[in-house]
């Protein structure tokens, strides 16, 4: 999640989505061409009911409820894939961010599974280590989840393909990162 989101409800509520999306992080989603780049790139798009930029037009229709109970907006793991390709320069992550807060503040019902689960411990692995840990993350969300054995050959496969270490990887402003996570601790 790249945490640009600032937020102040009351300036917000009221607008279209489109709106509250800007306001929320700056993002204009009007911008985008339709292109379709996003879901061609997006390592995630087959498990996606809607791409970003099927979302994107929901927005523009007024389909607030449609976008909010979107499992993509859950399923999006924030890689910035989509928008390092995307030919108008959106900032999807953050907008996929955006709409995650006003479904948890709308205390909208997520679609997906233990997903929320699922980034916390995203998050809490590049509050220890500066960037992801995948093994440490499958793992704890397995524990919490109690799904200690689904797709256990798919793990099997990605250690023996030498996709996952075995011992985190470390950034050296560490202590930088932590102070960052404090900070945005802080301020929710």
């Amino acid at each position: 999640m790249s945490g640009n989101i600032n937020i102040h409800p009351e300036k917000v509520r009221g607008k279209s989505l489109s709106e509250e999306i800007r306001n929320l992080c700056g993002v204009d989603i009007n911008t985008c061409l339709q292109c379709r780049t996003c879901a061609s790139v997006c390592p995630f798009y087959e498990a996606m009911e809607n791409a970003p930029h099927t979302l994107f037009r929901k927005i523009q229709y007024g389909l607030r409820e449609e976008v909010l109970t979107s499992s993509a907006i859950w399923i999006c793991v924030g890689c910035n894939t989509c928008a390092s390709q995307c030919p108008a320069m959106i900032d999807i992550v953050a907008a996929m961010d955006a709409l995650r807060h006003l479904a948890l503040e709308e205390d909208i019902r997520i679609p997906e599974e233990d997903i929320l689960n699922f980034h916390r411990e995203v998050l809490n692995s590049i509050e220890r280590y500066g960037r992801t840990h995948k093994l440490e993350i499958m793992l704890r969300y397995k524990i919490k989840s109690r799904h200690l054995f689904s797709d256990l050959d798919t793990g099997v496969v990605m250690l023996a393909r030498r996709k996952l270490d075995l011992r985190p990887s470390r950034v050296h402003s560490a202590k930088e990162i932590k102070r960052l996570f404090k900070k945005a601790w802080q301020k929710t």
